[in-house]
């Protein structure tokens, strides 16, 4: 795990990233971004009561040095954002309407990644996953081409290290979404130093059963190989086939995925949810995010059980996500 965000933090160390945190008053972040200030990774940017937060600050026995505090009942380039939510929106909010909307942090904070004004944003210690995925998916949207955004886990244990999506954000996709998911969990795998291998999970493997369930995946893979004839995918498999050599070489002999896969696109949310949790129970490997994939820009969602050091990985995984 050492080696996996040591790399993360050669990558974004000296590129001036600013991530932004709307939940400025909670200890954990606030100790988090201190840190994150104090190692010269980034700059944080924390929202919230400005007095509030330096008295926080003095309690915990942090410094403020290196971190800007915005709140955004005094924020002097308000105006500047109101004109730019009301575009965003296309005529669904008045100017009214938006300067009440922006007086929420995870709002305000948004749109200063919106704006430019910072890299990203890390949420959820204190809200639920919609009060953070909400603003994005309205004023930040999904990149060009993709349609929705997913979430994804990297299963780190010692020097081994996979991707499991989508395990936080769709429930039932079809198979065009199993195609994007694929793609776009490539490229979270490439930002962790995995050269992806995506294998497309089902309960058959090349047609050993055959269902509707089945048919989806088997779609998902020929679609996706369309969108990204170079990248290394295949499938329908299940699990053994795609991770085990001797199986892939029995059931998927003429597959370019030997049992060697690193990247595991499950088919529904509750397979992937069910499965990276099996994974972290029983075969004792760490669960590193939800890591959210697919928007303009970098935004991630915290568990409201995570701890300090959560905070801090999650800061520089979106940090990363930024200069990708």
């Amino acid at each position: 795990m050492s080696n996996l965000f040591d790399t993360l933090k050669e990558k974004v160390s000296g590129h001036n990233l600013k991530i932004v945190f709307p939940e400025g008053l909670d200890e954990r972040i606030l100790t988090a971004a201190t840190r994150l200030a104090e190692d010269k990774l980034l700059t944080p940017i924390l929202i919230g009561d400005i007095e509030k937060i330096q008295q926080s600050a003095k309690k915990l026995g942090v410094s403020l040095e290196a971190v800007e505090i915005y709140d955004p009942t005094q924020y002097a380039m308000m105006d500047e954002l109101v004109a730019s939510f009301v575009e965003a929106r296309k005529g669904k909010a008045t100017e009214e309407q938006a300067r009440q909307i922006l007086l929420n942090e995870n709002y305000f904070g948004t749109m200063l990644v919106h704006t430019n004004k910072a890299d990203g944003l890390v949420s959820g210690a204190i809200h639920s996953t919609a009060d953070t995925v909400r603003p994005a998916l309205q004023i930040i949207k999904t990149k060009q081409g993709v349609k929705k955004t997913s979430g994804v886990f990297i299963m780190v244990r010692d020097e081994e290290k996979y991707v499991f999506a989508d395990c936080a954000i769709n429930i039932a996709p079809d198979q065009n979404d199993l195609a994007e998911i694929a793609i776009e969990s490539a490229k979270t795998a490439e930002m962790f130093n995995i050269e992806p291998r995506v294998a497309m999970l089902s309960f058959s493997t090349k047609g050993s059963a055959v269902s509707p369930e089945t048919e989806k995946v088997a779609e998902a893979v020929k679609i996706a190989q369309e969108l990204n004839p170079s990248l290394i995918l295949d499938g329908e498999f299940q699990f053994d086939a795609a991770f085990v050599p001797s199986v892939a070489k029995s059931k998927a002999p003429g597959s370019l995925i030997q049992g060697d896969a690193n990247v595991f696109v499950f088919p529904s949310l509750e397979a992937g949810n069910i499965g990276y949790k099996i994974a972290q129970r029983l075969g004792n490997f760490e669960a590193v995010g939800p890591i959210l994939q697919g928007l303009n820009r970098p935004v991630n969602d915290l568990s409201r059980g995570c701890n300090e050091e959560d905070v801090y990985k999650l800061a520089l995984i979106t940090a990363g996500q930024a200069i990708q």
